[in-house]
């Protein structure tokens, strides 16, 4: 309904801000990190929102960029993450931070969040990370490169280890071989053809 909101930043306070438009007072709960980066009481300022409508709430959520609006909206669609539980994330690490953690499988930082346990670590990354590959980051950002990077690399591990299954050997097998070598600047072709090797010893 609202794209976003431009106007007088009137309140800044712990999870929400307050900004008037046309002498309305527009209430937006928002992560600490986005209302900091808001700018001084009184200044014109611009802020995404995602309104949200439940049977007993009706409430709009602010974000600094679209990126971050992108982020509470997969966060959503995980089960069991509310909108407090997804502000909560969002506060507490850089979408493009928390992205990376996602799909490189690092359950223990994500862990370290607020509210999230190992089992809603593993829910998270098991229903988000084929969407976050899909997702466009914002450029010229040093973690999106890396996020990139990371896909890639999945891409082609996934691809060699299915292909030296076929070949009869176990995952774990194929985990200690392909564990042995630097697989950054590898094409998958080189990928089995060293992981033969090592499986070979």
């Amino acid at each position: 309904m609202y794209a976003y909101i431009k106007g007088s930043l009137e309140v800044k306070t712990t999870g929400y801000v307050v900004i008037e438009v046309g002498g309305i007072g527009y209430k937006i709960y928002m992560s600490e990190p986005s209302i900091q980066a808001l700018g001084e009481l009184g200044e014109t300022v611009k802020v995404y929102t995602y309104y949200r409508v439940r049977e007993d709430d009706v409430s709009l959520y602010g974000f600094k960029t679209n990126e971050e609006l992108r982020m509470f909206e997969l966060l959503l669609s995980v089960s069991g993450i509310g909108a407090k539980s997804a502000i909560g994330i969002l506060s507490n690490i850089p979408p493009s931070s928390f992205a990376l953690a996602i799909i490189s499988n690092d359950v223990a930082k994500i862990k370290q969040l607020p509210g999230i346990g190992a089992k809603t670590a593993q829910r998270l990354i098991l229903e988000l990370k084929d969407k976050l590959k899909t997702q466009e980051l914002e450029e010229n950002d040093e973690v999106a490169d890396n996020v990139k990077s990371v896909i890639e690399k999945n891409d082609k591990y996934t691809e060699a280890e299915a292909a030296l299954q076929v070949l009869g050997y176990s995952r774990k097998e194929i985990e200690n071989a392909l564990a042995k070598i630097n697989i950054t600047e590898m094409t998958v072709e080189d990928m089995i053809r060293k992981g033969l090797k090592n499986l070979a010893r």
